[in-house]
């Protein structure tokens, strides 16, 4: 009987190495523990849920990865650490912030900021912000990710950023989007203007080409009523966002 036994049981180990590998899971929960983060950022894990998300995108360690608009770093600081090792981690548009404060710190020496020279530039009148010098320069990337930033452009450059995401991924490649949600085809308004409409979002995305996979619940907010900014002390940290997934086919 152990004779019989013992092949399956060498199976099922090779099973569950093999359901492991490239599990991005285990790296993104240490980065959470580092001391490079601020009490700030880490308050925000149990609303953002980083590692849900990111595998709800089927981010691997050994991926090359992109992220649009890193702000200040708060995925940086996760997803740089996490593909260190086996992939690579890139940054485009609006970098300033790691530029100054991350990039030269232990563990962030792999991190690389593609065109320096593409940036924000706001536009007054139409009250969001256009992109220059966009190129990405690749065509090769596993995936492309933004977080909360699809609502801060313009038409003509959500346009723009959406075939430049296009133009940069490999075949097969993913293009991950989160955004604050707005009401379908609610008009602008001094409340609303950080939201977007998911719908309008998957239109603009297809647009550039790309196949819409799957969406996550994973940010639904029931008690968010969709009527105020996302900065309001009543709504901020619990906004209701949309979680896209889209494929380059």
């Amino acid at each position: 009987m152990i004779k019989q036994l013992l092949p399956l049981t060498i199976a099922a180990v090779f099973c569950m190495g093999s359901a492991h590998a490239g599990d991005l899971s285990e790296g993104v929960k240490k980065a959470m523990k580092s001391d490079i983060r601020t009490a700030k950022e880490v308050k925000r894990d149990r609303n953002r849920r980083p590692v849900q998300t990111l595998e709800f995108f089927g981010i691997k360690d050994d991926m090359k990865v992109l992220e649009l608009i890193p702000g200040g770093g708060w995925y940086t600081k996760l997803l740089a650490p996490a593909l260190r090792d086996n992939g690579k981690y890139y940054a485009a548009i609006g970098t300033d912030r790691i530029k100054k404060n991350l990039i030269s710190k232990p563990g962030f020496d792999k991190v690389t900021i593609i065109n320096p020279e593409a940036d924000m530039k706001y536009n007054r009148e139409l009250r969001d912000f256009e992109i220059e010098n966009l190129n990405l320069g690749s065509n090769d990337f596993d995936a492309v990710l933004t977080f909360r930033n699809y609502h801060n452009f313009v038409e003509s450059a959500r346009h723009d950023m959406n075939k430049a995401a296009f133009k940069a991924l490999k075949s097969g490649g993913i293009y991950g989007v989160v955004d604050h949600t707005r009401r379908h085809m609610q008009r602008e308004n001094d409340e609303n203007g950080r939201r977007f409409d998911p719908v309008l979002a998957i239109k603009e995305i297809e647009a550039a080409g790309f196949k819409f996979v799957d969406y996550s619940n994973l940010h639904y907010k029931a008690d968010d009523e969709l009527r105020y900014e996302v900065g309001r002390k009543t709504v901020t940290g619990n906004t209701d966002r949309f979680t896209l997934l889209f494929k380059k086919m």
